[in-house]
C-alpha cells in the first residue's frame, strides 16, 4: 500500500469536543480534493466524532490509530467538501 502525502498536519493535543472538529474543519477549507490532513486528537470521544465528522462531509477517514492517550487520524479531503 502507498502512503499517501500529508498536506498538513493539525495538532489539538488537549482540546475537547467541540474544538478538534471545529479545527479540523477549518484545516480542511485551505486544503485541495485529495489532499490529506493529518489530526493528533488527546479527546478519547474524537474516536466517535472524528469518523462521523469526515462521512457527514463526503471526506474519506483513510485511518484512525487510537495511541491510548494519543488518537491520530488521517483525512482525504473529498470533492463535495
Amino acid at each position: 500500500m502507498t502512503q499517501l502525502p500529508v498536506a498538513e498536519t493539525l495538532n489539538t493535543h488537549g482540546l475537547l469536543c467541540p474544538l478538534p472538529v471545529y479545527k479540523a474543519a477549518v484545516a480542511l477549507k485551505y486544503l485541495k480534493p485529495g489532499q490529506v490532513l493529518k489530526l493528533v486528537c488527546t479527546d478519547p470521544g474524537s474516536l466517535a466524532d472524528i469518523p462521523a465528522f469526515a462521512r457527514q462531509r463526503g471526506d474519506e477517514l483513510i485511518s484512525a490509530s487510537d495511541l491510548g492517550d494519543t488518537q491520530v487520524f488521517l483525512i482525504k479531503k473529498g470533492l463535495a467538501s
